[in-house]
């Protein structure tokens, strides 16, 4: 028997998620600094690539590898990491509004759909208890806060900001209740293990995506709310930074992507403030924000290209050596 690559884990749906994430901060670099549309354009259609790849490759993974993917689906971490089949499809749907506002309206629904049931079924299973310790780690986001959130800015996107209302609702309570229960296990439980820490980028996503919500469900100046969220992204973005050296322990992995939607959503935020009528401090964060998120993105698409070209992407399995009955 030779080795095989070993399927595609549904964790990578962080790489589209990130890259249409930072093609809408490009966008918004185009209305308000007048970058190029290109560059814009171009991360777009890489996400959208990306994301029907990988869809792709999940589907041909239940039909192939059924016994992996009902294993990852059934796992207490690696399942969490489903809901961003959804969620990045959701962004794909806004992404398609452009081309084909019908094809972007049915995958929207498709993608709220399966959202709903995939969130409600690992929401469920969280409440039933049992969780080991060290597996509760910021990916308990991915199917109440991240879902609500993105189903809230695509939603306002459509233009059903009642729905979006909604969602938002469900995603910023949702977010309040599990961050206290992630803070708990950090501060009392043994320390995350090294494979597991570049999760942590998770961590910033929260407050910034969620005021991206904000801002897409509301109209004029930005108000409190949208400053109390940029402020406690900006927190957050400062103890990454502190905690870095720490993560970086964990040489670089695709799990690294778990930065990418924070690091997409900060200076998104700050730039639709400014955009939106906000003057003094937000106006000179932004581009500072906007130039280090071109670097983490930099850096991130660096190393997965170099792992992809080195085959340590999807790394061959070797098959079980046979054994012999006696």
């Amino acid at each position: 028997m030779t080795a095989h690559r070993a399927p595609v884990p549904v964790s990578f749906f962080s790489i589209p998620v990130g890259l249409l994430a930072f093609a809408n901060t490009w966008h918004v670099g185009v209305r308000l600094w007048h970058l190029s549309a290109d560059v814009a354009q171009a991360f777009t259609l890489a996400g959208l690539a990306v994301w029907v790849a990988l869809l792709a490759l999940y589907a041909r993974k239940w039909f192939v590898q059924r016994a992996e993917a009902v294993a990852e689906l059934r796992h207490p971490l690696q399942s969490a990491f489903a809901a961003l089949l959804p969620v990045s499809s959701m962004l794909a749907s806004v992404a398609l509004i452009p081309f084909s506002r019908g094809v972007a309206t049915g995958l929207f629904v498709v993608a709220f759909a399966g959202q709903l049931a995939l969130g409600l079924a690992l929401n469920g299973r969280l409440w039933t208890g049992g969780r080991p310790p060290e597996l509760v780690t910021p990916a308990i986001y991915l199917p109440s806060v991240a879902q609500g959130f993105v189903a809230a800015t695509a939603s306002a996107a459509f233009g059903w900001q009642q729905l979006g209302m909604m969602f938002f609702g469900a995603g910023l309570l949702a977010w309040l209740a599990l961050e206290s229960l992630i803070l708990q296990r950090a501060a009392v439980g043994a320390p995350l293990p090294v494979a597991l820490r570049p999760l942590l980028g998770i961590q910033l996503a929260p407050a910034v995506v969620g005021g991206g919500s904000w801002l897409a469900l509301t109209t004029g100046t930005p108000d409190m709310l949208a400053w109390l969220l940029l402020g406690y992204g900006l927190y957050q973005a400062l103890l990454l930074l502190r905690l870095l050296p720490w993560i970086r322990e964990q040489a670089f992995v695709p799990g690294y992507w778990a930065f990418s939607f924070g690091s997409a959503a900060l200076p998104a935020l700050a730039m639709r403030m400014v955009e939106r009528g906000a003057t003094g401090l937000v106006a000179g964060l932004a581009p500072v924000l906007f130039v280090a998120a071109n670097l983490v993105f930099a850096l991130l698409i660096a190393g997965t290209l170099r792992m992809l070209a080195r085959g340590t992407l999807l790394p061959l399995i070797s098959p079980a050596p046979a054994t012999t009955v006696r």
